[in-house]
């Protein structure tokens, strides 16, 4: 689940969402973001999209190395044209396709950041009021705020080593088991601090999140997401496991806790246990198609959008903030770690440009292969 890069900052997406009788929120002042245009429909000739290609077959001819993979897949989404590619296999040796679909992990988080805010607007949810206005659990009692969770400021650090084995084992216990939302925070151990904290990564804060969604929509996490934000931005290769499963074509991992295949990205407990942190399964297409509308303001609007990614730290609402490490102005986007995979989504809004790249290994440094992307990017971008 936990992507470590350069820096971080935080956005957001669309929709309307109903239920619960919760206190008035405060108004959300908006900064302001220009939309995007439509994205666009026409697929980059085949001379053109060489050069980006020939990124993903560097990535597999060195699939030992710590930048590459057995398998990857990546898409570009612009307003005027679209381009998607595959090389290598997955963990089994089956070969990959672009519309292959895998585990994207935390990129869930700008699913479930669009999803809060979209209620903030609606006033069922205040961002400075404490987490415990909606949320009663032992991690949500220091008094720290929506808006401190959303941005990894709450002192509620993310899970321990151990916290992860003892995971692992009950997974192992029962992998087709159907875990509720926040049951994985029974196996938090670390100290809780104080709200405003300095930024830690925090997977838990995003599992109580979802139980705030779910709270105050009186609907499960996946229905919400799904309406809300998945059908609004044509998301059609999106599944919000376990609430859904994900679509063929799909990678088949070879986790040890989750022993066969069963449908689930790994498995169903694996999935289920980390829903609303990472619980994601999309194809490169639909991750670069989801970054191009919510970040161009097209999903939530554009105002929403501009609140997400203030902040002068690492973080914002949810959303990795990347400077000029990929060579194009400032970027958006969020990244995401699996045991069998890794994958990135950055969105360039001076060039109206959105980039997916996911590979079939765990904790890979895809930091170089997203700059090789924008570099052969440039000259297609004019």
């Amino acid at each position: 689940m936990r992507w470590s890069a350069a820096a971080l900052l935080v956005i957001a997406l669309v929709g309307c969402s109903g239920g619960g009788d919760e206190p008035a929120a405060a108004p959300i002042i908006p900064v302001t973001m220009p939309a995007f245009p439509d994205p666009g429909t026409t697929a980059l000739e085949p001379g053109k999209a060489q050069a980006l290609q020939n990124v993903l077959a560097k990535i597999v001819a060195f699939p030992d190395s710590p930048a590459g993979s057995r398998g990857a897949t990546a898409a570009v989404v612009t307003d005027r044209w679209t381009w998607s590619g595959a090389a290598g296999k997955d963990i089994r040796g089956t070969a990959l396709r672009p519309d292959t679909s895998m585990p994207v992990a935390s990129i869930t988080k700008t699913f479930i950041a669009a999803e809060v805010m979209l209620l903030a607007k609606a006033g069922k949810v205040d961002l400075d009021k404490p987490i415990s206005t909606y949320v009663q659990h032992k991690l949500t009692a220091n008094g720290a705020t929506v808006r401190q969770h959303l941005s990894m400021t709450s002192g509620v650090l993310d899970f321990e080593g151990i916290d992860f084995a003892h995971l692992d084992t009950a997974i192992a216990a029962a992998p087709g088991r159907h875990w509720r939302l926040g049951e994985v925070l029974s196996f938090h151990s670390s100290k809780v601090g104080p709200p405003n904290s300095p930024f830690s990564y925090s997977n838990p804060s995003y599992e109580l999140l979802g139980m705030l969604i779910e709270k105050v929509t009186a609907q499960p996490l996946a229905t919400v997401l799904r309406r809300d934000l998945a059908t609004p931005a044509g998301l059609k290769h999106a599944a919000f496991q376990d609430g859904e499963k994900p679509q063929a074509p799909a990678v088949q991992d070879d986790n040890e806790s989750c022993g066969e295949p069963d449908g689930y990205l790994p498995c169903r407990a694996f999935a289920s246990s980390i829903a609303a942190a990472g619980g994601l399964a999309a194809d490169a297409p639909t991750v670069a198609r989801w970054g191009y509308q919510l970040y161009g303001g097209r999903v939530l609007p554009a105002g929403l959008a501009g609140e997400m990614i203030k902040g002068d730290g690492e973080y914002g609402l949810g959303t990795m903030l990347f400077t000029l490490q990929f060579g194009l102005d400032t970027a958006y986007g969020h990244g995401g770690d699996m045991p069998d995979h890794s994958s990135m989504m950055v969105v360039i809004p001076a060039k109206k440009v959105s980039v997916a790249l996911l590979v079939a290994d765990g904790e890979r440094h895809l930091d170089g292969a997203i700059v090789e992307l924008t570099t052969a990017l440039r000259p297609l971008l004019g």
